[in-house]
């Protein structure tokens, strides 16, 4: 079997059951080394995300953001953008695996690996969805992972926008949604503390990952790694480099990142 004609399967597939089904039979072959790695072929194009057919997609900026989580509305609505967050980092986990070819097999292992964690966190809190009665599809979505995605065309790029930039913001994000859910303490809420502190954890891996290969690119075209990195932000995100960041230090270290780098990005004098 062909590595890259199979992954394409399951990066397409639109209903989740089934990519999830499909996934899990990949990798049980691919972990036993059933698959050939042509190197010749030809991608499918990114047009549309795989979602589309049953979600409701709207602009980012139109979707309700809910602040609090004491109510089960709220609680629902914490939980669906999550939700989003995960199943569409399974896509972009995927295309990380099959966009790029002519790499280590530890490449393709790390994004798999990803993608399986991704499953795995979107499974969890899919079943938090229906502890509350509700499902992944009942609220509006936003397009924007999926738009990182299609932006990123060279593994240089996909390696610095998505793990180092997108993922990596995770790191400060998710313990601010942790704190407000400590602030309304209940028993639903420290089940979903307990899927996001497994997610947290699981994302400085996966930042890891994308500082690894990113740097494994910049060395094998001999580019200066913060150099480069700002400059696809910039590129990608205009004004992002100039914007001063809330910095997660102890994590985002742990992922990889230098002291020059989270000195610019939080503009401060030190790395601590």
């Amino acid at each position: 079997m062909d590595y890259f004609k199979s992954l394409e399967q399951v990066l397409v597939e639109k209903k989740p059951n089934k990519k999830i089904e499909l996934f899990e039979k990949f990798y049980e072959n691919f972990k036993v080394s059933q698959f050939s790695f042509k190197n010749d072929n030809k991608v499918c194009k990114l047009i549309k995300p795989s979602y589309e057919g049953f979600l409701k997609i709207v602009p980012a900026k139109d979707i309700k953001i809910r602040k609090h989580f004491d109510t089960k509305e709220g609680k629902i609505s914490l939980l669906h953008t999550i939700a989003h967050i995960e199943y569409s980092a399974i896509d972009l986990a995927l295309d990380a695996a099959l966009r790029f070819e002519n790499l280590p097999r530890e490449y393709y292992e790390d994004w798999l690996e990803v993608a399986e964690d991704e499953i795995r966190h979107f499974k969890m809190i899919e079943k938090l969805l229906h502890e509350l009665d509700a499902k992944y599809g009942d609220l509006e979505v936003h397009t924007n992972l999926f738009e990182a995605m299609k932006n990123t065309q060279t593994l240089l790029s996909r390696m610095a926008v998505v793990p180092r930039y997108l993922e990596a913001n995770g790191l400060e994000q998710n313990p601010k949604i942790m704190e407000k859910l400590k602030s309304n303490p209940d028993r639903f809420n420290e089940k979903i503390l307990l899927a996001l502190d497994t997610i947290l954890n699981e994302e400085i891996d996966h930042v890891t990952k994308g500082d690894r290969w990113f740097k494994y690119e910049c060395k094998r075209l001999s580019l200066a790694p913060e150099k480069t990195y700002l400059k696809i932000l910039e590129e990608i995100y205009p004004g992002s480099t100039s914007k001063k960041y809330i910095i997660n230090f102890e994590a985002r270290k742990q992922a990889g990142f230098s002291c020059e780098e989270l000195k610019f990005l939080s503009k401060k004098s030190d790395c601590k």
